[in-house]
């Protein structure tokens, strides 16, 4: 155990030196993430279900953070963070279809259409497919738990929630989105947590998780509150990796700050599974 904890610092530091070095970076964009006939023929899946590709050139082995974007599940375009550029990994940017467009239900089916096309290609441009992090900001974090949590998404696209390397959700919805239940005619203030709810669906051999939240007395509604019961409830159904942070003195937009804690985690877990590799 000892061995392989020293493996686990050799290689952060090792990692983290590396990443520091310069490397040349490309973006491909606006590539079609579902294959089929609805891709060349329905316009709104043409238009919404793409994706960017920004990653390190000349580099094996990289870590991949898929990264939603927020809006509520309403509105939004896929977005590179400047906090995430220039890491050492590799960015997936992600749309999604929209509600009123569409339902909620297909806003996770592209989600996991996405991560699953991440898993399928990104050899190909040189990442580490056991080294892939799922995250987003706000309905972003939503999109990002559900495909990692509710394997059926996955599952569905022959791809398994467990080889996540890690969940990174920033101030994400963990009971049913309200966006959905707008669908159903429920207020925002009233809480639901049924199947479209993170928190329905937690369990012990989930993938890391990192949730991270505003400050409580300024996020929207009760986010916090919220995720610190499904950090509860994740560590009861004996989960041993999750973790929750409280951006102190930062409202619902607290991507910026946030950033720094997500890098970090991709660097502390991608060390650990070099350290066991070479272990």
């Amino acid at each position: 155990m000892i061995k392989k904890q020293i493996f686990a610092i050799f290689f952060f530091f090792t990692v983290s030196i590396l990443w520091a070095q310069k490397t040349e970076y490309a973006t491909v964009s606006n590539v079609s993430y579902y294959d089929g006939a609805s891709a060349k023929t329905d316009e709104y899946v043409k238009e919404r279900c793409v994706l960017d590709v920004y990653y390190p050139k000349n580099a094996k082995g990289f870590a991949t953070v898929i990264w939603f974007h927020g809006g509520g599940l309403s509105g939004g375009n896929k977005e590179l963070p400047g906090g995430l550029k220039d890491k050492g990994f590799a960015v997936i940017s992600v749309n999604y279809r929209l509600s009123p467009k569409v339902k909620v239900e297909k806003c996770i089916e592209d989600a996991a259409a996405a991560v699953a096309w991440t898993f399928q290609n990104i050899e190909k441009y040189g990442g580490n497919k056991s080294l892939i992090f799922v995250s987003g900001h706000s309905a972003g974090g939503y999109l990002a738990l559900m495909v990692g949590m509710d394997k059926k998404w996955l599952q569905a696209k022959n791809t398994d929630a467990n080889t996540i390397a890690g969940l990174i959700p920033l101030s994400p919805q963990v009971i049913t989105h309200f966006e959905l239940r707008k669908e159903r005619g429920i207020p925002d203030t009233q809480p639901v947590v049924d199947a479209f709810a993170p928190m329905y669906h937690v369990r012990a051999d989930a993938p890391p998780l990192l949730l991270i939240t505003g400050d409580r007395e300024l996020e929207m509604l009760g986010r916090y509150e919220e995720n610190a019961y499904f950090m509860r409830m994740m560590k009861v159904v004996g989960h041993k990796a999750t973790t929750l942070y409280e951006i102190q003195g930062f409202g619902h937009n607290m991507v910026e700050p946030a950033l720094p804690l997500l890098v970090n985690q991709v660097k502390k877990i991608t060390a650990e599974k070099l350290a066991v590799r070479k272990y």
